[in-house]
């Protein structure tokens, strides 16, 4: 049996033009970095780290301390500074990604957003995706409705259904895998006209797929929890779903760990990859 579905979230207009707000601050941030030169770090783990990703990181620091001082910020800069014990016992907190998709910024191809999202007891509840080359901006809330933003001008959007065909797959930009041509290769023998392959950074594939513009998003290999949950937000706002191998929609701040394992995001729930395997 089915588990009954979360009540809606009912995000107040000042919480949504407060961390629309914000990620505006942290766009234009970013891009008077993007627009000029800048020197590329490396982190631990050899992803990049730029200017633009710490000013973007201290703008919504700033900004949400403002807007919602009592919820706790878990941060993709500085989630090495909260043990672990300490984030688990949040049940309310914002997991934010200053700038999604840094390896984008550095090949200066735009493909690359600000991601908010609200979490509460490990379920995403809202979620802010901007992209700063354009400025288009998506929002959506659990049980409610997604919004794609261009400047003033609003509109809500919903996932393609049925599926185009070919079917349109979301394929990352900057990371590949032997597993996800295996699962393209099943895909594109199972889908009926076939698949169309496209590339694109960040989490703006989630919003494509929200938008009707993509239907179909698999990945195999490390994403951190703040690379996915403001789209997932979007996402299932606009009638799709992010799941993991077993067809289980994604939760958050739930282990000791932060790296997400595979997923798939798809738009149409007809499709029949919602629960699948290696193979």
């Amino acid at each position: 049996m089915n588990a009954p579905a979360a009540p809606a979230f009912h995000a107040d207009a000042a919480l949504v033009e407060g961390a629309i707000a914000i990620a505006r601050v942290a766009a234009a941030a970013i891009l008077d970095i993007y627009d000029g030169e800048f020197a590329v770090e490396r982190k631990a783990d050899a992803s990049p780290l730029t200017a633009a990703d710490l000013a973007a990181h201290h703008a919504i620091l700033a900004g949400l301390a403002r807007l919602t001082p009592d919820i706790p910020v878990l941060s993709e800069e500085s989630a090495d500074e909260v043990g672990v014990e300490q984030r688990r016992g949040w049940e309310r907190l914002w997991l934010v990604d200053p700038l999604d998709g840094t390896r984008e910024f550095v090949k200066r191809n735009g493909e690359f957003s600000v991601n908010l999202a609200l979490i509460e007891r490990g379920e995403p509840v809202f979620g802010v995706v901007l992209a700063p080359v354009g400025g288009a901006l998506w929002h959506g809330a659990r049980g409610g409705h997604a919004y794609r933003r261009d400047g003033e001008q609003e509109r809500r959007i919903q996932v393609q259904t049925p599926p185009a065909q070919p079917l349109r797959v979301a394929a990352s930009r900057s990371h590949h895998s032997q597993r996800s041509d295996d699962f393209l290769a099943r895909a594109h023998r199972e889908a009926p006209g076939g698949i169309a392959m496209v590339s694109l950074g960040s989490s703006l594939k989630f919003c494509r797929i929200a938008e009707g513009s993509l239907d179909l998003y698999p990945r195999f290999g490390p994403t951190s929890e703040w690379d996915t949950a403001a789209g997932q937000c979007v996402l299932e706002a606009a009638g799709g779903e992010l799941l993991d191998p077993q067809g289980r929609p994604f939760r958050y701040n739930q282990r000791d760990s932060l790296l997400n394992g595979d997923f798939i995001a798809l738009g149409d729930a007809s499709l029949p990859w919602r629960a699948w395997q290696d193979g």
